[in-house]
């Protein structure tokens, strides 16, 4: 395999291409993802004089039998930015290293031991029913954010808002590829409604769009104090 060099409205040096091979150790990508295809590298400028301290950017693809990992970076020269995309790669390469890794280290639980690692799993008799434990008369309550919890928990709710602009369906599948995400959430530029793009686990992509349902939204009783708008 051959690590493709290329710009993007700009000449790379043979210099610059020469720096790549030595950053990018195929021994290593390889030794960490051993069904890599292909290395694809871009160099683009930036030319508004504003964004001096990141007019050179770095696009690094790396394409295997799995899901397309991207890392970009961009500084003040095309070297700086090589070095820092670089090591965002290695850094998603090791992540998916170590996820195979647990999956395939991961062993079956016999039925004794579930109760002990899976929270909320029936306990089994000799027989192998279910053993019912009896619950409190008396469960205490507490409110988190905006739900409502009985117990002890634990519970950890983390809330997010986020302001989103609409996309296109290709432009999510770019943004999850760039975040290294396994799913992400974005507004449909179609259809102005939620959707959601995630990786399967035959390495391609599924999609999952929302809409109300008119029924329900019939139902709903009018806001008190009528409704907004002109």
């Amino acid at each position: 395999m051959d690590i493709v060099v290329k710009g993007r409205k700009t000449e790379v040096p043979e210099r610059f291409r020469k720096h790549v091979a030595e950053k990018l150790k195929l021994e290593k990508i390889q030794k960490l993802d051993g069904k890599v295809i292909s290395l694809d590298v871009e160099v683009s400028k930036e030319p508004n004089p504003r964004q001096a301290d990141r007019s050179d950017r770095v696009e690094i693809t790396l394409r295997s039998r799995g899901p397309v990992i991207r890392a970009e970076a961009a500084a003040s020269d095309p070297y700086a930015a090589l070095d820092l995309a670089a090591e965002k790669l290695e850094a998603r390469l090791r992540r998916q290293h170590d996820k195979r890794f647990s999956r395939r280290g991961a062993r079956r639980l016999t039925a004794a031991e579930v109760p002990d690692h899976v929270p909320g799993a029936a306990t089994l008799n000799g027989n192998g029913h279910a053993v019912r434990e009896e619950e409190p008369d008396a469960v205490p309550t507490k409110k988190i954010g905006s739900l409502e919890v009985k117990g002890e928990g634990p519970l950890v709710v983390r809330e997010k808002t986020h302001v989103a602009s609409p996309m296109t369906l290709d432009q999510a599948l770019y943004e999850m590829e760039l975040v290294g995400h396994d799913f992400y959430l974005f507004i449909d530029s179609e259809t102005k409604e939620p959707s959601v793009v995630y990786r399967r686990h035959a390495y391609d992509y599924g999609v999952i769009h929302l809409s109300t349902d008119p029924m329900v939204a019939q139902a709903q009783p009018p806001a008190a104090g009528g409704t907004l708008g002109g």
